[in-house]
């Protein structure tokens, strides 16, 4: 695995399960300066006991507010950043049949609009790196599913396809700025998130592998950080099908729901 030759000042949010926890003790340990987010208190200090290079800082992505505070404490705290990685996020499936709108917006407040509050909040500590001439990088998780529209994750999918389409977009506006930003494309990841899934998972990795993944692809700079990579080239060639041979793959994975009356 591909490490950053100097300590690097890394905000993480999502950071006490699955991919999250996974990446904060493999940033900690190479010795970065990393503060994690996540909103119990409890974990983000298991997590930091011990590493004087660790930070906990609570947060709900979801409220902007916090988010913009948590911004203000990390500059004061470090200064500024040379990484920003927006990890948080959540997956509840729709049941088109008892469309469920609180279901999409509790999706939605933390995968999108939670990153993007991040963002706010980070691009000018990543600014502010830039000014003392070092590298500057925005990175976030996505999903491989942002490749492919997929049953019952019409909130999932599109939350993550929003990410990555508002991001690629801010991509190209940052440049001019010295600002890289990076997607993360995750297939299927061994975490508490995808044991509650009730459908097989073709592909699966651990949640170690998945943060080495990423950590040795933010270290090349790589723009779209996929894994494991049989699974998303197949998930991105399906995804440029014409849009009938898409639906009639995607049918084949539809269960039959009972409509309400």
């Amino acid at each position: 695995m591909s490490i950053w030759k100097t300590p690097q000042r890394i905000w993480l949010t999502g950071a006490t399960s699955g991919i999250g926890e996974a990446l904060a003790k493999k940033l900690i340990a190479q010795g970065h300066h990393v503060v994690v987010s996540a909103r119990q208190q409890a974990a983000l200090d298991a997590l930091c006991n011990g590493h004087p290079n660790a930070y906990p800082l609570a947060l709900d992505v979801s409220d902007r507010q916090a988010v913009a505070a948590a911004g203000r404490q990390i500059g004061e705290q470090l200064g500024a950043l040379d990484l920003a990685l927006f990890n948080a996020g959540t997956c509840e499936y729709l049941n088109a049949q008892q469309f469920d709108m609180d279901l999409v917006e509790r999706v939605f407040a933390p995968n999108l609009f939670g990153t993007l509050y991040g963002v706010e909040a980070a691009l000018p500590l990543l600014r502010a790196a830039r000014q003392e001439g070092k590298p500057a990088r925005l990175a976030a998780t996505s999903s491989a599913s942002a490749y492919l529209p997929l049953p019952r994750a019409e909130a999932y999918g599109a939350s993550k396809a929003a990410v990555s389409y508002f991001l690629e977009s801010l991509r190209l506006d940052l440049d001019q700025e010295g600002i890289d930003v990076s997607l993360i494309h995750p297939g299927f990841v061994k975490t508490p998130l995808t044991e509650r899934n009730d459908f097989p998972m073709p592909m699966q990795v651990s949640a170690d592998t998945a943060a080495d993944a990423i950590i040795n692809g933010l270290v090349k700079g790589h723009l779209d950080i996929h894994f494991p990579r049989r699974f998303t080239y197949m998930v991105k060639l399906l995804g440029i099908l014409p849009p009938a041979l898409r639906r009639r793959v995607g049918l084949r994975m539809t269960r039959t729901q009972e409509v309400s009356s």
